[in-house]
């Protein structure tokens, strides 16, 4: 049951990974994105939506430690 479940884990690390690539070589367009006076080099579309996930892959469970962990104090300091 083992190398069938690691199995079926290395499949699936490789479908992303294929879906990844596949990604990055259709979205080779530069681009240079400015905001606020501020402006990037010309990078690849790919490389900006990678890193756009990435930031939602890191603040998303950042986010939501920060507020239950304020709601928990709300019920505590309430009394429930």
């Amino acid at each position: 049951m083992y190398h069938a479940r690691r199995a079926l884990l290395a499949l699936i690390l490789l479908i992303v990974a294929l879906g990844v690539l596949v990604f990055v070589l259709e979205n080779q367009q530069v681009l240079a994105l400015s905001f606020l006076g501020w402006a990037t080099p010309q990078i690849p579309v790919s490389i900006f939506i990678a890193l756009s996930l990435l930031v939602g892959l890191l603040l998303g469970p950042l986010l939501g430690f920060i507020f239950r962990r304020k709601a928990s104090r709300l019920s505590v300091s309430s009394g429930r």
